[in-house]
């Protein structure tokens, strides 16, 4: 693995926004990340005005990638390809707590690529970096939530192996933020929202306190992913009409460029809906 900073650096009082994000990207430790990343949206939210003319005086700033490579990760969990993750029933404590570090490894992943949306692409408004690094703030609250929840059951995040589906299609986007508003939050999280329900109904059927308290946790986590799916969907939106695109059909390209998955049915409908999928968008996704 790249070797990247373990513990929160230095920040400068002058360090802009967008380089704070790319500081916070490095972070190997799960607990330093999260509170550097919950440190820099409350200091977002400190600025005048929300923040608007220091982001948008730091947007025109392309900023070079750091030589250590990304994202920062801990040594553990190990990664392997998606069809070697074991599968563990949660009606065990073993498997229960597996599920669970799945999830809280999907939140993790998450922070990162809304810290990567946020330092990578330049030129965009200043109310698309607040809702990034609002989006990074919550998926911090999400993963702490359920390190929480592991460190209950005794257990912590890393004791199981995961994959890296979410940061690969991170890296085939690096060069192009429509395909990467497209295909990230629009794909690969609003899997989430159809996924989540799913899982919860099976959550309830083990019914044990920590299965309980994890469908609470995912009850915090679908309202909120909700809303970043919607961000994907406002900034996708703002792209294709910058370049004259028709959303539908260029997604249709973009998927095939990036072998983007495709939709597991069923679909969330409602949670779709409310993250802004048009009529036209729901249709072309029932149809695939």
């Amino acid at each position: 693995m790249t070797p990247c900073p373990a513990s929160a650096p230095e920040t400068h009082p002058a360090t802009g926004l967008r380089e704070a994000a790319l500081q916070a990207l490095q972070l190997r430790d799960p607990p330093a990340k999260v509170a550097a990343t919950h440190a820099l949206w409350q200091r977002l939210t400190d600025l005048p005005d929300g923040g608007g003319p220091v982001l948008a005086a730091e947007s025109a700033r392309r900023l070079e990638a750091p030589p250590t490579g990304l994202p920062g990760r801990p040594d553990r969990p190990a990664l392997v390809p998606p069809a070697d993750v074991p599968h563990r029933t949660p009606f065990t404590p073993e498997g229960l707590a597996a599920q669970i570090h799945a999830i809280a490894h999907i939140e993790f992943n998450a922070i990162n690529l809304a810290l990567d949306a946020v330092w990578r692409f330049a030129g965009m408004p200043a109310d698309y970096y607040r809702d990034w690094l609002r989006v990074a703030h919550e998926e911090a609250t999400h993963h702490g939530l359920l390190a929480g929840l592991l460190a209950s059951m005794g257990h912590a995040y890393g004791d199981f192996e995961a994959h890296d589906g979410l940061w690969t299609m991170c890296v085939r986007t690096q060069d192009d933020i429509t395909a990467r508003m497209a295909l990230v939050p629009r794909t690969l999280e609003a899997r989430g929202l159809d996924a989540t329900p799913l899982i919860q109904r099976r959550l309830r059927q083990v019914a044990t306190p920590h299965a309980l308290r994890a469908v609470e946790i995912l009850d915090i986590i679908l309202r909120d992913e909700i809303g970043h799916v919607a961000v994907g969907n406002r900034w996708y939106g703002w792209l294709c009409e910058q370049q004259a695109l028709d959303p539908v059909a260029h997604y249709r390209v973009l998927a095939r460029r990036h072998a983007a998955p495709r939709p597991r049915p069923p679909l969330n409908e409602a949670a779709r809906r409310a993250a802004g999928f048009s009529d036209a968008e729901m249709a072309a996704l029932t149809a695939a």
